[in-house]
C-alpha cells in the first residue's frame, strides 16, 4: 500500500490499515525518525499522563499548582 504526503504535511492510512488495527479518529501516535529513509508511527495506546491532572484535583489536602514558563523555543531539526 502507499499514500501520499499532502501540502499541509498529512498523510491518510488506507482504509484497510484503519479497520485491520482498529484505529479512530482522534487516536494518538508518537512519530520516530529511525534513518533517512525510515520513520516509524507507533500507536499510543493511552496517552502519558491520562487522568493525571483529574487525580491531582481530587486529593483531599489543598494545594495550589505552580504557573509555568511558556516554552516558545523551535523544536531542534531532524
Amino acid at each position: 500500500m502507499t499514500t501520499v504526503l499532502s501540502q499541509k504535511g498529512q498523510i491518510v492510512l488506507p482504509g484497510a490499515v484503519r479497520e485491520k488495527m482498529h484505529l479512530h479518529a482522534g487516536d494518538d501516535f508518537e512519530v520516530c525518525v529511525e534513518d533517512e529513509d525510515t520513520i516509524t508511527l507507533r500507536r499510543i495506546t493511552q496517552p502519558a499522563n491520562r487522568g493525571l491532572v483529574d487525580l491531582l484535583l481530587a486529593c483531599p489536602a489543598s494545594f495550589e499548582i505552580p504557573s509555568r514558563d511558556k516554552d516558545d523555543s523551535e523544536p531542534p531539526e531532524l
